[in-house]
């Protein structure tokens, strides 16, 4: 079968041939029909991404696609269903072995390509915002990178939760993106000040930030005191250090979190959130963005397109 796959973290990943996946113990062989890509896919693809498997492995944390055998001792998801799944890596292939305790089923109105650009995204956004944040009704919340992947999602997440949502981005076409997802105030992260803006409009009460650097610096001096500050990632590529003097006298909590790291303590949390999620799906609360849709020979131009900051939303993926 064809697979993007990473050989060495000296080489860029090609599209090559390996053999079929054989389903082991507890797992499911899925013919995948879409791939959702994420930031941690261009770490992964060098080797800085914290869960990064040994070479050679398939780049593609989250799938969608039908179960088409069972491995030893696994009976569901029946084969010819269509299931979710996040495996962490293997999904820019034709076919993927997976857990079968992951898998769940897709909603018959939602598209393939939605579902597999579905979990990491709006599950990051979920729990994040609703079991470490908290996020109340009313609060206001700042979302850092509201264009990209888990950003957007957390603007339409903040906003079903009853929020007040103010969007950063780069450049008028990727705010209104933000806005169309419900942002109630745009900051152009290009042209405006971040700190002078949020606070012009009342400080925030929570910051969901995945860019790091100098936008965590700007958040942290717009925040309300007692607001809280979710750390997501780095898309900046600069770690930013927390002044420990700031956070003490405003009684600010900055709270880390890692969504997958879920999958090896409470996996539940995970199930429940997703389960919500879809639930929220289906009665047209959410409206999934992608902005791109490329086949399996373009991999690496898709990869690109997050790296530049190209895209907005989800880019996927579809041998």
């Amino acid at each position: 079968m064809r697979t993007f796959q990473v050989s060495s973290f000296n080489n860029a990943p090609e599209v090559t041939n390996v053999p079929a996946p054989t389903a082991k113990k507890g797992e499911v062989i899925l013919d995948i029909e879409a791939c959702g890509l994420n930031f941690a896919d261009l770490l992964m693809a060098n080797g800085t991404y914290q869960d990064t498997p040994t070479p050679p492995f398939t780049l593609g944390m989250e799938v969608c696609g039908t179960v088409v055998a069972h491995g030893p001792d696994v009976s569901t998801p029946p084969i010819g269903t269509r299931v979710a799944v996040f495996g962490g890596s293997g999904g820019m292939a034709e076919q993927g072995a997976f857990p079968a305790a992951l898998c769940r089923q897709v909603p018959d109105k939602m598209p393939s390509e939605v579902a597999a650009g579905f979990m990491v995204a709006y599950g990051t956004s979920h729990l994040a915002l609703k079991r470490r944040a908290q996020l109340q009704k009313g609060e206001t919340l700042l979302v850092l990178g509201a264009a990209g992947g888990v950003g957007l999602t957390a603007v339409e997440i903040g906003k079903a939760m009853g929020a007040t949502v103010i969007a950063v981005a780069r450049g008028a076409e990727k705010l209104a993106v933000a806005k169309n997802a419900g942002a109630d105030h745009l900051i152009d992260s290009t042209t405006d000040d971040i700190k002078d803006a949020v606070k012009a409009l009342g400080g925030a009460d929570v910051v969901y930030d995945p860019v790091g650097g100098d936008a965590f610096k700007a958040a942290l001096g717009a925040c309300n005191r007692e607001a809280r500050i979710i750390v997501i990632g780095f898309a900046s590529g600069k770690v930013p250090p927390i002044p420990a003097n700031i956070i003490l006298v405003k009684n600010i909590t900055v709270i880390g979190f890692y969504w997958g790291g879920y999958l090896g303590f409470q996996p539940n949390a995970l199930i429940e959130s997703l389960g919500e999620l879809m639930e929220w799906y289906d009665q047209g609360r959410l409206q999934p963005h992608i902005s791109h849709v490329l086949q399996l020979d373009d991999a690496a131009q898709a990869l690109e397109l997050m790296r530049s900051r190209q895209s907005t939303g989800k880019v996927v993926i579809t041998p």
